[in-house]
């Protein structure tokens, strides 16, 4: 058994080199940092070391939960996260079927390149554009102005109210034409015989595309929507650090900028720590259930 697997290594020593070095990477960086977490459980101090800090259970986990702001930050979280889900993950699916529609190469680069664009922006970027078309003199207001001279001008980044439908629009604008790659390359693979088959058969592009490429296409919906289900609890840290102010923070504030605020500014380390191992404990459940359910319903899964 050995000797195969060194057999088998030899002759891909470049590939496995080269996949070595990602699963170094990962073990320095994601693994040996999990021994951190169990600061979670001590009353941890930056003066200490880590094995001189006190154990105290799970006294940090009991004052997250009956921390006030702990649940609305939690509220804040799964309204945006479902909101995507719902919105911004069918978007892509239904951007790369059209993609795939188009007959004019030309404009079908064009309109590629437009999408992708946006992606490799920071959200430092692309927040500096918000708030200029968001402010109460910017173009969203001054569009309406023309629309209707009687418009009153809003700071819409001021009113917690609209910050849901800013975070949801403002991630699709960036992020629809790259996550739509994953679907066109899976669209690609399809066997063009059977869309010729489909034709002479008398099939229209509507038949063509919910009987022929959403089916061919459904082992990748499955596998991503697992991953996105898996990640409810993970807010676009860097979306929601730049948007958010104080007058939008009511429904703004997300988990993961508020264990930085309580970690990195507040420097209630075992505190951060305990919500985050809280955080990824349901991450765990939501993928392991996720995965199940949709193993069933559509024969495909992670695992």
């Amino acid at each position: 058994m050995i000797s195969k697997l060194w057999l088998r290594f030899k002759k891909e020593r470049y590939l496995q080199i080269m996949a070595l070095l990602g699963v170094l990477w990962m073990v320095i960086f994601n693994y040996i940092p999990m021994y951190g977490v169990i600061i979670a459980f001590k009353d941890y101090s930056i003066i200490k070391k880590l094995s001189e800090v006190d154990w105290v259970g799970f006294n940090w986990f009991i004052e997250v939960f009956q921390d006030e702001n702990f649940v609305l930050v939690i509220r804040n979280t799964l309204a945006m996260s479902f909101l995507k889900l719902l919105i911004a993950f069918p978007l892509p699916i239904v951007f790369a079927i059209m993609l795939n529609e188009l007959r004019l190469k030309r404009f079908k680069r064009f309109v590629q390149t437009v999408s992708y664009l946006p992606h490799f922006l920071s959200w430092v970027i692309l927040g500096g554009i918000l708030m200029a078309w968001l402010a109460d003199v910017g173009l969203f207001n001054e569009i309406q102005t023309l629309l209707n001279p009687n418009h009153t001008a809003v700071n819409y980044l001021a009113k917690p109210r609209y910050f849901y439908s800013i975070a949801v629009f403002s991630d699709i604008w960036k992020e629809l034409g790259w996550n739509a790659i994953i679907y066109l390359a899976a669209i690609s693979s399809i066997d063009p015989q059977m869309y010729e088959a489909a034709t002479v058969d008398g099939a229209s592009r509507l038949h063509k595309i919910f009987y022929i490429t959403l089916p061919s296409i459904q082992g990748t919906i499955a596998i991503l929507f697992v991953l996105a289900v898996a990640g409810l609890l993970n807010t676009n840290f860097e979306q929601i650090l730049v948007l958010k102010n104080s007058l939008n923070a009511p429904t703004a504030e997300v988990i993961d900028t508020y264990v930085y605020r309580m970690g990195i500014q507040a420097a209630r380390f075992s505190y951060a720590t305990a919500i985050g191992l809280f955080k990824s404990v349901i991450a765990l459940f939501l993928l392991l259930t996720a995965n199940k359910v949709t193993k069933k319903l559509t024969g495909h899964g992670l695992y």
